[in-house]
C-alpha cells in the first residue's frame, strides 16, 4: 500500500526543482534515529513522524515519475 493510500489526509507531495532524493532519504533516516533515541517528547515524535511521512511521500512520487519515464522510453524504443 502506498503512503498516499494509507494517509489520505496528507497534502500531495510537491517536489521543487532543487529537491534531492538522497538528501530526503537521509532526512528520513535522521528523523527515525531521533524517534528511536527516545529523547523526544511525545508531541515531537508525532511532529517528526508526520514530517517523515511527507518526505517518504515525496520519494514515492519521485520514483513513480521516474518509473513512468522509463516505461515510456522503453515503449518508444520498442516501437522503433
Amino acid at each position: 500500500m502506498s503512503i498516499n493510500q494509507s494517509s489520505p489526509n496528507l497534502t500531495e507531495a510537491k517536489i521543487s526543482p532543487d529537491w534531492n532524493y538522497e538528501a530526503t532519504v537521509a532526512q528520513v533516516e535522521e528523523i527515525l534515529s531521533q524517534i528511536e533515541s527516545g529523547e523526544l517528547e511525545l508531541a515531537e515524535v508525532f511532529e517528526q513522524f508526520v514530517t517523515a511521512v511527507k518526505y517518504l511521500d515525496q520519494c514515492e512520487t519521485f520514483l513513480e515519475e521516474r518509473r513512468q519515464n522509463i516505461e515510456l522510453i522503453v515503449e518508444q524504443l520498442a516501437d522503433n
